[in-house]
């Protein structure tokens, strides 16, 4: 079988065994494929697909008529137009649950620097503000502490349910919105209730039609004074100049984001503000979750060379 893996490099930058993809048959890897020509070129008479962020639509799906297969190296699949490869004759496969640890880490990282400003009263230590104050101690930001606080989730699958359970280690109460089922200790409430009881917002679910920039003016007007957003999830659920402007009133005190709508982002409102902290992109990539994920990933083609196709989207 003629297998392509068009944009292998986030996965593996050079720390990863890929030897059990080449036990699966004739296989070409590429760091990065850049535009859709290209994309065409390289799946050329291929049957099977291994992607992440290349855009897959039904143009490249009539170009490429023996392409029968795609595994995304991830739990998020949008960027895959599932139906038109239903329409072709193609099955989709993801991967779910590989990056929960990571993610639900993550959250809590972005949370813990808001509260607590460590890195910039580290850099302000490095620098010998601390040698020159008269006093034994000195703080540069507003400090938070999270117990007593209201976490809410807008989504509460495997990371949300992770993340959860770190809240309440914190001693805080956390509520959701929009479960696939219910978690103990979780109280699952409307959006609006979740909207106006939260202190904080994480955002732990898929970007879909119907949830596309659930953070907006609108939402952001229901929310309380000062509230903390979130985002591991993806950037599509995010109104960027709403947020901005929010961030910029004082509206929300501070925002955590590990995705911008557009990635790379050429510009956003949002990178330059002070109370905002961005990742690129990176809550899903500690090395343990990028081997389970190229574990899964090589269990999902076998299945499909088995005919036991498993993880199927469409």
């Amino acid at each position: 079988m003629k297998i392509v893996y068009l944009d292998s490099y986030a996965l593996n930058p050079g720390d990863i065994d890929f030897s059990p993809l080449f036990e699966l048959g004739d296989i070409t890897i590429y760091d990065r494929t850049l535009t859709k020509s290209e994309t065409i070129e390289r799946i050329g008479n291929a049957e099977a697909v291994i992607v992440n962020k290349v855009v897959l639509d039904g143009e490249i799906f009539g170009a490429c008529p023996k392409l029968k297969y795609i595994t995304v190296t991830a739990t998020g699949y949008n960027t895959v137009d599932v139906a038109a490869a239903r329409e072709h004759g193609i099955t989709v496969s993801n991967v779910p649950a590989y990056s929960t640890p990571s993610v639900a880490q993550h959250i809590f990282a972005l949370l813990l620097e808001i509260a607590m400003g460590t890195g910039k009263h580290s850099e302000s230590v490095k620098k010998g503000d601390w040698g020159k104050c008269p006093d034994y101690t000195y703080h540069i930001t507003n400090l938070l502490e999270l117990s007593g606080k209201t976490m809410g989730f807008i989504g509460m699958g495997a990371i949300g349910s992770a993340a959860a359970k770190i809240a309440e280690a914190f001693g805080m109460t956390a509520i959701c919105y929009h479960s696939r089922s219910e978690v103990e200790g979780v109280e699952h409430v409307t959006l609006d209730e979740l909207l106006e009881r939260s202190d904080i917002i994480a955002l732990c679910c898929p970007l879909t039609d119907d949830n596309k920039r659930i953070i907006r003016k609108e939402t952001l007007d229901q929310m309380r004074d000062g509230v903390i957003i979130i985002n591991t999830a993806r950037g599509g659920l995010i109104d960027e100049d709403d947020l901005a402007e929010a961030l910029r009133s004082g509206k929300v005190s501070g925002a955590g984001l590990d995705v911008l709508t557009d990635e790379p982002p050429k510009s956003s409102p949002l990178i330059n503000l002070e109370n905002v902290i961005v990742t690129p992109h990176i809550a899903w990539a500690p090395k343990e979750s990028r081997t389970r994920l190229l574990s899964v990933t090589v269990e999902n083609l076998k299945s499909y060379i088995l005919g036991n196709i498993q993880n199927k989207v469409n």
